[in-house]
Order: C-alpha cells, then sequence, then structure tokens
C-alpha cells in the first residue's frame, strides 16, 4: 500500500516504512540463521557467520530503536509545538533516514575495530554482542557501557520523555479543540491515532527488549555464569519476536486510517452537498421571485 503512494507518504509515514524495513531485514537476514541452528542443536555457520548474523541483528534492532525515536520525536514536535508542522517537509525525513542509517552502521560496525567482538549466546544457537569483554578488561567495560547508552538508555529516555509530554499536553488541549470546526479536529483525531500507533510500536519494541538487555547487562557485570542458560533463552525469543508482531501493527494503522480518512470524506462531502443545496434553494428562490415580479408587470 505504502509502494502505491510513495510520492504521497508523509514525514510519519516514511520512519513507519523505514521500520517495516527493519524488521524485513531482521526477518530475512537473520532469521534462517538461527531457525537452521535451533535445529541443529548448535551453531552451525563458523566463526564468519557468527559474527555477520551478529552484526545484521544489532544493526536493523539499533535501526528500528532510532527510527522510533525519531518518530516520537516527530509526534512531540507535531502535537506539542504546532509551528514545527508547517515546515517539516519530505527531504527532511530522508536526511533522518540517512543519520538513522549511518548511526545504526556505526554501532553495529565498532565491534570489527577490535574494540568489542561478536560471540555466540550462552545457549549456542545464535550470536550477538559480546557482553562478557567487560569482566575482561577496562576497555571492554568502556564499549559495553557505551553500548548501552547511545544504542538504549539514551533513545528510550527520548522516547519516554516525548510521549509523557504529550500525554499531558493533550489533557490540557482537549477542551480547546473542541471549539474548533470540523476539519481542524478531524486533522487533530488523525494525528492523535498516528501518535498512539507510534507508542503502541515503542512500548511493544521496549517490552521486547528490555527484559534481553537486564540479562546482558547482568551477564557483563555480574559474576560469571551466574544466569542460568535456560533463563537466557526466553529473553532473546521474545526480544526477537518483535518483527513478528509489528506487522499486525501495520495493518492495523492502515485499517484505522482507511476508516478516519473515509469518514473525513463523507464528512467533507456531507458538507459541499449541503452548500450545493443551501445554494440551489437560494437560486430557486429568486427565480420564483423574478417569475412572480414579471407576471404582475405584465
Amino acid at each position: 500500500m505504502s509502494s502505491k503512494r510513495k510520492k504521497k507518504l508523509r514525514p510519519a509515514e516514511i520512519m513507519t516504512v523505514n521500520l517495516a524495513v527493519c524488521d524485513l531485514g531482521i526477518s530475512v537476514v537473520g532469521k534462517p540463521f538461527s531457525i537452521i541452528s535451533f535445529f541443529s542443536h548448535r551453531w552451525v555457520f563458523g566463526w564468519m557467520g557468527c559474527r555477520w548474523y551478529g552484526w545484521a541483528g544489532f544493526f536493523f534492532g539499533c535501526g528500528s530503536l532510532i527510527t522510533m525515536t525519531a518518530v516520537s520525536l516527530d509526534r512531540y514536535l507535531k502535537i506539542c509545538h504546532l509551528s514545527y508542522g508547517t515546515w517539516l517537509k519530505r527531504h527532511h525525513a530522508f536526511i533522518c533516514l540517512a543519520i538513522i542509517w549511518a548511526y545504526a552502521t556505526f554501532w553495529a560496525t565498532v565491534p570489527f575495530a577490535g574494540v568489542g567482538s561478536y560471540a555466540p549466546e550462552p545457549f549456542g544457537t545464535s550470536c550477538t554482542l559480546d557482553w562478557w569483554l567487560a569482566q575482561a578488561s577496562v576497555a571492554g567495560q568502556a564499549f559495553i557501557l557505551s553500548i548501552l547508552f547511545f544504542c538504549l538508555l539514551f533513545p528510550t529516555a527520548v522516547i519516554v520523555f516525548s510521549y509523557v509530554k504529550i500525554i499531558l499536553k493533550v489533557k490540557s488541549s482537549t477542551k480547546e479543540v473542541a471549539h474548533y470546526d470540523t476539519r481542524i479536529q478531524n486533522s487533530h483525531i488523525l494525528e492523535m491515532k498516528l501518535t498512539k500507533v507510534a507508542m503502541l510500536i515503542c512500548a511493544g519494541f521496549l517490552i521486547a527488549w528490555i527484559p534481553y538487555a537486564v540479562v546482558s547487562v547482568w551477564s557483563a557485570f555480574g559474576q560469571p555464569d551466574s544466569v542460568p542458560i535456560q533463563f537466557s533463552v526466553v529473553p532473546t525469543l521474545l526480544a526477537k519476536s518483535a518483527a513478528m508482531y509489528n506487522p499486525i501493527i501495520y495493518q492495523v494503522i492502515d485499517c484505522k486510517f482507511a476508516c478516519c480518512r473515509s469518514g473525513g470524506l463523507k464528512t467533507l462531502q456531507k458538507k459541499n452537498s449541503l452548500k450545493k443545496l443551501r445554494m440551489y434553494t437560494i437560486s430557486s428562490h429568486r427565480d420564483s421571485t423574478a417569475m412572480n415580479e414579471t407576471q404582475l408587470d405584465v
């Protein structure tokens, strides 16, 4: 659906398409490796395959989180600072996408520079960042802390801040919007629907990935082998399931927006028909009055 109307996509919708691309990348590039390894009960693609799998998972996962951070900022500025929406154009969104992919590429490629590394998970059927480097050296600790801050804590803080401010703004402005005309109210409804969907996507992503992050941090800075292997499997599977339920949310987006747009179109058509009927009635009244005056003159 987005490909058919790609030239009409708004900046927020372009970001949503980028999220779908990230989910597709995780599913196509990463899932076949892990599925084959699960059935083989071990990692079967060697050291280079492990590094590739770890890089791809981190690259697309980081891209998803930074995209959602950009979406939350867009929603915050759109709802809380109305003048922002008047200058944001499509090319700004594409510049933002370039920054997002550059950011994800940088942090996913840093381990290849010798600062960090990718290694098998404790259960041995997939690969991820080598969190255990934090126990090996100070440089390893600095690397892990940098990853946690720039690729998890900072984006999450921006997302939480944006949506808290949006909720407070909506509560204070609900009565004000009720006094505007129907067109402004419909526009406000569309913006709020897009904001609610963005909140849903962000909440789902964070719920999926935060348990995995907690287990990884505990493995990095806790006692060695303090996390049982059976316990570490569940957060990993939960984190990688985000790409599965996001398409369902995207479908809900399309259905809700289609209904909302059709409702707004029907309202506009109804207003236009009423306007035409009023003009026809006035013109008919004028014509009948003119005929009566002509008959009197005769």
